[in-house]
C-alpha cells in the first residue's frame, strides 16, 4: 500500500490481546465510513469475561463506543449493527441494553445465531458508522409509512 493510500485509512486498537495475536484492529475509518470489528464482552483493560450475556453486551458496546470516540464519532453515528449470539434465547435479555445505548438513533440491525471463537463468549457485536466529519450532504428522511415522500 502506498503512503497516499495509508493516509486515507485511520486505524484504532482497543489494546485487546486478540487484535495483536490474530492480526486485526478494533476499528478503521476510511472513505467517510467507520468499520468496527466484531467485539465480544471482554473488559479490554483486564481481559476478564463476565459470565452474564447482558454484562458482555454492555462491555462490547462500551468498547465499540470508545473506538468510535477515538475516531471522532459516537453511537448516534452507527448506521448498521450485527449481533451474533450462540444461544438465540440470550438475545432478548440484551434488548434493554441496546435500546438504552442507541436511544433515539437506532441503527439498522441483524441478529445472527452462530458459534463464537471461545465458549465463554455469549455475544459479539459488529458496527458500521457514517463518519460525522466526512458525512457530506445530509440524508433525506422518509416518513415511516411513506411510499417515498420525503419528510
Amino acid at each position: 500500500m502506498s503512503n497516499e493510500d495509508e493516509s486515507r485509512v485511520n486505524r484504532v486498537t482497543s489494546g485487546s490481546l486478540f487484535e495483536a495475536e490474530i492480526g486485526y484492529c478494533r476499528a478503521i475509518a476510511s472513505g467517510g465510513w467507520i468499520f468496527v470489528s466484531g467485539t465480544t464482552g471482554y473488559d479490554c483493560d483486564t481481559m476478564v469475561m463476565p459470565d452474564d450475556v447482558v454484562a458482555q453486551c454492555r462491555n462490547a458496546l462500551g468498547t465499540i463506543e470508545r473506538a468510535l470516540a477515538d475516531l471522532g464519532a459516537g453511537m448516534r453515528d452507527v448506521v448498521r449493527v450485527r449481533y451474533i449470539v450462540p444461544n438465540p434465547g440470550d438475545w432478548p435479555l440484551c434488548w434493554p441494553v441496546t435500546r438504552a445505548v442507541f436511544g433515539a438513533h437506532p441503527p439498522a440491525a441483524t441478529m445472527i445465531s452462530a458459534g463464537l471463537q471461545l465458549p465463554e463468549m455469549k455475544i459479539e457485536i459488529e458496527a458500521q458508522a457514517l463518519h460525522p466529519l466526512d458525512a457530506g450532504q445530509p440524508m433525506r428522511h422518509m416518513s415511516p409509512r411513506s411510499s417515498g415522500a420525503e419528510t
